[in-house]
C-alpha cells in the first residue's frame, strides 16, 4: 500500500484522552481530562427538554443560529467594550477545538510560522501541523510562567504570522496580566501578525488575577481571532458548542473553512445554549466563587499529602511536581507517562504527564484537575494519600 500522509506521523494521538481511556479501563478517578462531573445549569436542561419535542432538528444556518450569535455578541461586547456584529463577526463551531483549527487554517498558508507558548494545550501543535504551519515555541518560565519579551520578539523576527495565546493558560493556570498582553499586542502590531486566542477558562480566574481579552486592547480587534466555548463555562463539554469572533474579513474567510469542516454545530443544542447565555452576570460570579473554593480545597488537600505543586491563577488545572518520586529506587528511569500509568493502576487516580504539554524536556510534572464534586475530590485525595506513604 502507498504511504499515508507524512503529517500524521509528526504528532501523536491526544495523551489527555488516552489517559481517560486507561482510567476508565481500571476504574480510576479521572483527574486527567478536564471535564466536570456535574450537570449544566437547570435552565439549559429545561430548554433542551423543550427543544427535544419542538425542534429544531435540522441544520441551522451554517455559521450558527441567529439567536445564539446574538447572545454571544451581547456577552462579548459587554466584556470588551467592542461593537461586534453577530451576523458578520461570529461563527458558532463544534467546540473551541474546531474554532482553533478553523482559525489556524484561515490564517496560515503551508510554511507560515506560528508562535506557541510552551507549555501549551496539546491541540495547538497539532493544529499548526495540520494547517501546514511551522510552530515556533516560546517558553513560559516557571514558577510564575512568565515569558521573556526578547525571546518572544525573536519569534516574530523569524517571520511568525500568528501567535496562539491561551488565557487563562492550560496546563499551567497562568493568567496573563494586562501589561503582558500589551507587550504581545505591541509586537503583533509591530510585525503585522494575528493573535489567535483561546479564552475557554475566562470565568475561572482567581483573585487578585484579572482576565483581559486581548482583542479589547487598542488596535487589536482587527488582528485578533477569539476562540471560546460553552463547554467549561456551562459544564457541557459533550455538547461541543464553541465559537470564534474576529474581524469581518477574517470571519468571512473562516466561514468557508468551517462549512467544509463540520457544516455546523448541533441545532437543538444551540437553542438550549441560549438559555445559559441569558443567565446574566450572577451566574458567572457564582461559577467563579465555586471554582475558587474548589481550587483552595484541592490545593489544601495536596499540601496535607505533601505534594509539591504550582498555584494556578486560573483554569481548573494544577501541575504537581513528582521529582521526589522519580528519585526513588522503585521509579528510577521512569518517564512521567509511566508514572501516570502506574498511578492509574496502583493509586486509582488519573493524571496527565506534563511532557505532553512542553516543547522543552520536562518530565517531572503531572497535571491534575479539580472540576469535580466535593465527594469526588475527597475520594481522590484519600487515594492520593498512598503517595504520602511512599515518600515517608
Amino acid at each position: 500500500m502507498r504511504k499515508l500522509s507524512e503529517r500524521v506521523g509528526t504528532f501523536t494521538d491526544s495523551v489527555i484522552r488516552r489517559m481517560t481511556r486507561i482510567s476508565d479501563a481500571h476504574g480510576a478517578i479521572n483527574l486527567s481530562q478536564g471535564f466536570p462531573d456535574f450537570d449544566p445549569p437547570a435552565e439549559m436542561l429545561e430548554r433542551l427538554s423543550q427543544v427535544a419535542h419542538e425542534g429544531p432538528h435540522q441544520y441551522s444556518i451554517t455559521f450558527g443560529a441567529k439567536n445564539l450569535r446574538d447572545a454571544i455578541a451581547s456577552k462579548y461586547n459587554k466584556a470588551t467594550g467592542l461593537d461586534t456584529n453577530p451576523d458578520t463577526q461570529i461563527i458558532v463551531t463544534c467546540g473551541s477545538t474546531e474554532a482553533m483549527i478553523c482559525a489556524m487554517m484561515t490564517v496560515c498558508n503551508p510554511g507560515d510560522k506560528v508562535i506557541v507558548f510552551s507549555p501549551f494545550y496539546e491541540n495547538y501543535g497539532a493544529d499548526a501541523i495540520l494547517s501546514g504551519a511551522d510552530p515556533i515555541y516560546v517558553p513560559l518560565v516557571p514558577p510564575e510562567y512568565d515569558f521573556d519579551p526578547v525571546c518572544l520578539e525573536q519569534g516574530f523576527q523569524e517571520g511568525a504570522k500568528a501567535l496562539v495565546l491561551c488565557n487563562p493558560s492550560n496546563p499551567c493556570g497562568k493568567v496573563f496580566t494586562k501589561e503582558e498582553l500589551t507587550v504581545i499586542a505591541d509586537l503583533a502590531k509591530k510585525y503585522d501578525a494575528y493573535v489567535i486566542t483561546d479564552e475557554v477558562y475566562e470565568h475561572m480566574v482567581y483573585a487578585p488575577s484579572v482576565h483581559t481579552i486581548i482583542a479589547s486592547l487598542p488596535g487589536m480587534a482587527e488582528r485578533t481571532i477569539t476562540c471560546n466555548s460553552l463547554s467549561k463555562t456551562f459544564s457541557a463539554t459533550g455538547w461541543r458548542l464553541g465559537y470564534m469572533i474576529g474581524p469581518k474579513d477574517v470571519i468571512e474567510a473562516a466561514k468557508k473553512v468551517h462549512d467544509f469542516l463540520t457544516v455546523g454545530a448541533p441545532a437543538p443544542l444551540q437553542e438550549a445554549a441560549v438559555a445559559g447565555l441569558n443567565l446574566g452576570e450572577k451566574y458567572y460570579e457564582d461559577l467563579n466563587r465555586l471554582y475558587t473554593q474548589k481550587r483552595d480545597y484541592f490545593l489544601q488537600g495536596l499540601d496535607e499529602i505533601g505534594l509539591k505543586h504550582n498555584i494556578p491563577q486560573g483554569t481548573y488545572f494544577v501541575l504537581v511536581d513528582i521529582s521526589e518520586f522519580l528519585a526513588l529506587p522503585q521509579f528510577k528511569g521512569w518517564t512521567d507517562l509511566e508514572f501516570c500509568e502506574w498511578m492509574i493502576k496502583e493509586i486509582g487516580v488519573a493524571a496527565v504527564p506534563g511532557s505532553s504539554f512542553f516543547k522543552e524536556p520536562v518530565y517531572h510534572l503531572i497535571r491534575l484537575h479539580f472540576a469535580r464534586q466535593k465527594e469526588t475530590i475527597d475520594k481522590a485525595l484519600r487515594r492520593l494519600q498512598k503517595l504520602k506513604k511512599i515518600l515517608d
